[in-house]
């Protein structure tokens, strides 16, 4: 019997995990550490994950750093404030902005890559959970079901999600109910 890989819940940062700040329509992420509010039931929604075997990581663009608003070492301070709080496997980030053509920054798929690689991830049996079209576009890219959890600044270009939910307990709930008749796998 061969080595089965594994099953991941990919999932964005801000406005899936933690609140982000909406400046005339646009959402922002936290400015630091101290800005850093995770989201209602985002603690039970990982359990939940976590519990059905799923490998729980962050893939997330943070173009501030690139465009000189942001220091990469705030960044990964959040991100340590994340993983320290929550039970992630791992944060996997795109420091890039469009104009600098990566294969990192979504909706390029170049992060899953990475962490299929890394972590022996199955991307066909795994999920994208995110809030903006450039999410849901890479998990599709990647060969993932998406989920899109709803907002007022999403409204309009979706990227085509496979579901839309409120937030990321009910994409947990989905995504767990999918993996229920696969139980015997």
């Amino acid at each position: 019997m061969g080595i089965r890989a594994l099953r991941a819940a990919f999932l964005d940062r801000d406005g899936v995990i933690n609140r982000t700040l909406v400046e005339a329509g646009v959402p922002r992420p936290p400015g630091s550490l101290a800005d850093l509010e995770i989201l209602p039931r985002v603690p039970e929604a990982l359990a939940l994950l976590a519990g059905h075997g799923l490998r729980l990581i962050v893939v997330t663009n943070q173009p501030d750093v690139a465009r000189g608003v942001q220091t990469r070492e705030r960044v990964e301070e959040i991100h340590a404030g994340l993983l320290q709080r929550l039970p992630l496997n791992a944060v996997l980030t795109c420091y890039h902005d469009d104009a600098d053509g990566c294969a990192c920054r979504k909706p390029r798929p170049g992060l899953m890559h990475d962490a299929a690689e890394a972590y022996g991830i199955d991307l066909s049996r795994s999920f994208m959970v995110g809030d903006r079209w450039r999410d849901i576009e890479a998990g599709r890219a990647a060969g993932c079901l998406t989920l899109l959890v709803d907002a007022p600044y999403n409204r309009g270009r979706t990227g085509n999600p496979h579901y839309v939910v409120p937030n990321l307990l009910e994409a947990a709930r989905v995504i767990t109910r999918l993996l229920e008749p696969t139980a015997e796998e």
